[in-house]
């Protein structure tokens, strides 16, 4: 797939505009793979990303790989910030301090995303940004200099995006986290239709912070053990938080893991609010198709799998081909909640 932003990102390095040495030491926050980055093959490059599909690409490709990286002095810094402000600003400021004195920081976001506040925000930080624009993107950069750093607000941006306490102390999340501060009603909906007669091992594809997790084990005392997948490392750091308040009264493991590559198993019921954004905002079906089918795999012969999603995604083709008795629970502000067993044998039916 194209990917115009990091595309773009790596331009002032494909024209001269900006040069970097030979065996540079090169940090690249939120790393994505592809073929841009051939740009930086004479480079000691650094990769660093908590999201898991994007982590299984940039291994894939050879790249070293951390969820987190502690090590700072890296003569650049590339970045592409996320959509959100906050953890936005926190990642250019990250850029900024994991960069030595006379290195140069490298930035890159689709206009439709905050192309302009990315230059304005590095303006901010170092003084000036130069700028090139392409693919309807726009890459920014900047060399750090003491003289230029405004110290001040580095040290405000670098906390924007740290964990805290959300919706009166009920939980813990932070900003960049799928629906940080506040409780998806898509999720909300789901919890609400799911019984209190689930018992025994269940897990939960796209754990988000721990909210469908926790009100399975508030409803269902019967349920003795939840795995919890879930793509963005940051916010399975929360979900631990978030229930701990059941550490030794229930087994739970944290996965960090792809779940459209599968899941581990046998489970007695499988809970999803899928999400179907990746990078961008378009539509992603397929990723919810991915999530069906893995919970289908992971399902024990009569599992049931309890799943939310946006009225119009084209899921019931795929839930019909690895299910049986498919049958909607409800249709309300725009998500529907479907439950579906894993075949025995026999025919599939379908209730929608």
């Amino acid at each position: 797939m194209s990917d115009p932003a990091l595309d773009t990102l790596v331009l002032p390095l494909e024209t001269g505009a900006v040069e970097l040495a030979d065996k540079s030491r090169v940090l690249f926050l939120r790393a994505r793979a592809g073929r841009a980055l051939a740009a930086l093959a004479d480079a000691n490059l650094v990769c660093e990303q908590s999201f898991a599909p994007d982590r299984d690409a940039l291994q894939k490709a050879g790249l070293k790989v951390d969820a987190e990286t502690e090590a700072d002095g890296f003569d650049a810094v590339l970045v592409l910030p996320g959509r959100q402000r906050q953890e936005a600003r926190a990642q250019l400021a990250r850029a900024v301090s994991k960069t030595r004195p006379g290195g140069i920081v490298i930035a890159c976001a689709p206009n439709t995303e905050g192309a302009k506040t990315l230059e304005s925000d590095l303006q901010d930080l170092l003084g000036s940004a130069e700028k090139m624009t392409k693919n309807k993107c726009r890459v920014v950069w900047s060399d750090v200099s003491d003289d230029s750093l405004n110290t001040s607000l580095l040290a405000e941006w670098l906390t924007l995006d740290a964990p805290r306490p959300v919706l009166d102390g009920a939980f813990v999340s932070r900003p960049g986290v799928f629906a940080w501060d506040r409780i998806d009603p898509a999720s909300r909906l789901l919890a609400d239709q799911l019984p209190a007669t689930l018992k025994g091992r269940g897990a939960d594809l796209g754990a988000g912070f721990g909210y469908l997790t926790r009100a399975v084990f508030e409803k269902a005392p019967k349920v003795t053990s939840m795995d919890l997948f879930e793509a963005e490392k940051r916010a399975l750091d929360l979900a631990e938080q978030n229930l701990a308040a059941f550490k030794g009264l229930r087994t739970m493991n944290g996965i960090w893991s792809d779940v459209t590559q599968g899941i581990e198993g046998p489970y007695d019921f499988v809970v999803s609010n899928p999400p179907f954004h990746q990078a961008g905002k378009a539509d992603r079906a397929d990723v919810g198709q991915g999530f069906i089918r893995s919970a289908a795999r992971g399902l024990r012969p009569g599992g049931e799998f309890f799943m939310v999603a946006n009225r119009h995604l084209p899921y019931e083709h795929t839930l019909g081909e690895v299910f049986a008795d498919v049958k909607q629970l409800a249709d309300e502000g725009g998500y529907k909640v479907i439950r579906a067993v894993k075949r025995q044998g026999g025919t599939v039916t379908c209730v929608l």
